[in-house]
């Protein structure tokens, strides 16, 4: 790419981004009393989150079988409060060995 084109398009995803996030810090001035902004401000990064990679997740492996296997797993242990750590060894673990199996 150019840097014709280039530098534009820097200059403009940068402001857009800068004003996404300066403009909730400029128009809500003080303590949101809203417990139903409060609660949707709270979850959001959550939402997106997820949003964001459970579609990664089920194309990680190439297979939809060992993809929900592993998917299966972690929310299984997640839901049992386990660590990150254990919860992503055994879904990785349970995709690697219905791999084994299915493939």
């Amino acid at each position: 790419m150019e840097w014709s084109i280039f530098i534009p398009y820097l200059v403009v995803m940068a402001v857009v981004t800068y004003l996404i996030r300066m403009l909730p810090l400029a128009a809500i001035r003080g303590r949101v009393n809203s417990v139903f902004l409060q609660s949707f401000l709270y979850y959001v990064p959550y939402a997106v989150l997820g949003a964001m990679t459970f579609p990664a997740v089920l194309q990680s492996t190439g297979n939809w079988t060992t993809a929900a296997a592993g998917t299966v797993v972690a929310l299984v242990l997640g839901w049992k409060n386990k660590g990150l750590l254990t919860v992503a060894a055994a879904a990785c673990a349970a995709a690697y060995l219905v791999g084994l199996v299915v493939i």
